[in-house]
């Protein structure tokens, strides 16, 4: 698409700027893979339960199904446009390419809140993990602990993250194993000794009207708003599946790797999810899980009792928290990395150390993201501030989608001649679905009135962040950065002809 006269202006950069702004290919598709189901695996031992406290388990599963829908239509539109169009901005590099700079700026930072406020959200989960390891059967834990877990593992995963990316994917792919095999052997063992119940499934009580008479029913406890309101947490199931395109650059082969990886990593996910919600259901209690800290250390305690075995599958669980936590710090890196690089946020953001990895990035994202979380612990609810920080999360992941989305029908219609080394193939009416489906999930992260003060938080930053655009990074943008040297070369091609 041609750019608007005079929306932006370039700024003449050294051969150096670049050079200080380089990746380091390092994953072929097992790594891309582990990192895609490393970076999602979290949500199968934390933030999905929460859902069931809106809906109860037959809201919570029609919830994900439709989630799950509008994920396999997203992940086969991302698979071709990241091979088309294979830059570290992923879905920046997307819609940059078809809504122009504005489209590319606004996805990039919805991309931003998605990836920073994500680990906030785990590192909750990290630190009532480790609360119940070393206080077990402790009611209440001194607030000052808590926090102390959430300080060391962002201090921890930020410098293994800045150490080395070939580290970094490695030991997800490490830690994605050990989280899948904890699962497994969960689902196992409460089949086995006959711990799953079906009626766990539904002992939620259904809302009764105004004169006491049962209003809903054992499926669908809270009827139709509680599907609703499950969506944001269904998502939870899934949400960072969508970051492996943000590896384009550091890929061997990402015209054949990162479709491989990104299909194969949404059908892990899938039967996992669905495995998760009804037997952690099944064994532990709808209503109890509903609140519950520690979902599957709960079930471990159901299944194995509270004895030394309970304990270590509770720790190991703790590593399928961590796999997320630690791949969703390296994706925040490289949106933040993108962006800054091409000049859209502050250029230092991008500097890269001897390892050629974003340290500034890193570090400031995590800066950000605990701030987030700080703030939502001593501001508001104390017992809300992971859902908050989900529904943040999922806020800005959905506005994403819906412009990717967006973005692959008009580069379909408008580019048909742009190189597709793979082609999805549910085509533009998958992605119309997708876009559907996103903008459903946009709205049900309203459906929460508790929720919104942290929804305008985010709404807040994007308006600022198109203030800063409008006011200055629109005239110091860098030509020569990937994603932008891709629209200009299109454009100059289009001119010739």
């Amino acid at each position: 698409m041609s750019e608007k006269p005079n929306l932006v202006q370039y700024d003449q950069v050294d051969e150096q700027y670049l050079n200080r702004r380089q990746l380091r290919p390092s994953a072929g598709w097992v790594l891309l893979w582990a990192m895609g189901v490393g970076a999602v695996i979290s949500g199968d031992f934390f933030g999905w339960n929460l859902g069931i406290g809106y809906s109860g388990f037959g809201g919570l599963l029609v919830a994900t199904g439709l989630m799950v829908t509008m994920y396999f239509c997203m992940v086969y539109t991302i698979a071709e446009l990241s091979a088309a169009l294979p830059h570290a901005g992923g879905f920046f590099s997307f819609t940059r390419s078809a809504l122009g700079p504005v489209g590319g700026f606004v996805c990039g930072i919805t991309d931003i809140v998605e990836y920073v406020i994500t680990p906030a959200v785990i590192v909750i989960g990290i630190g009532g993990y480790i609360n119940e390891l070393v206080f077990p059967g402790q009611e209440t834990v001194s607030i000052g602990y808590t926090i102390l877990w959430w300080v060391i593992a962002y201090i921890v995963f930020v410098t293994i993250n800045i150490i080395g990316v070939s580290l970094s994917l490695r030991m997800g792919l490490v830690f994605a194993g050990l989280a899948a095999i904890v699962l497994l052997v969960f689902y196992c063992g409460a089949v086995v000794n006959g711990s799953f119940e079906a009626e766990n499934l539904f002992n939620v009580i259904p809302d009764k009207n105004s004169s006491g008479d049962v209003e809903h029913s054992k499926w669908f406890p809270n009827g139709i708003y509680g599907v609703f309101a499950a969506i944001p947490f269904a998502i939870w199931f899934y949400l960072a599946i969508e970051q492996l395109p943000l590896a384009a650059e550091e890929s061997h082969d990402v015209v054949r790797d990162m479709p491989r990886a990104l299909i194969c990593g949404m059908f892990t996910l899938f039967a996992l999810s669905i495995a998760t919600l009804v037997i952690n259901t099944g064994v532990v209690g709808a209503k109890e899980l509903g609140t519950s800290d520690a979902p599957l250390a709960d079930g471990f305690m159901k299944v194995f009792g509270i004895g030394s075995t309970a304990k270590v599958l509770t720790l190991l669980a703790l590593v399928g928290l961590i796999a997320s936590f630690h791949a969703i710090i390296y994706a925040y890196g490289r949106v933040l990395f993108a962006l800054s690089r091409a000049g859209y946020i502050p250029r230092f953001l991008s500097l890269t150390g001897k390892q050629r990895t974003p340290y500034v990035a890193l570090i400031a994202g995590a800066v950000i993201g605990l701030g987030c979380a700080l703030i939502i612990q001593f501001t508001g609810d104390d017992s809300h501030v992971g859902s908050a920080l989900l529904n943040m999360a999922v806020f800005g992941a959905v506005i994403s989608y819906a412009n990717v989305m967006l973005s692959y029908i008009i580069l379909k219609i408008k580019q048909p001649d742009l190189e597709r080394p793979y082609q999805s193939p549910l085509g533009i009416p998958g992605a119309a679905l997708g876009l559907v489906l996103s903008l459903v999930a946009l709205a049900a992260t309203m459906a929460d009135r508790q929720m919104l003060p942290a929804i305008i938080g985010v709404a807040l930053f994007i308006v600022i962040g198109l203030i800063y655009f409008f006011a200055y990074s629109r005239f110091h943008l860098v030509a020569s950065a990937p994603e932008e040297e891709a629209v200009l070369l299109q454009n100059a091609e289009k001119e010739l002809l």
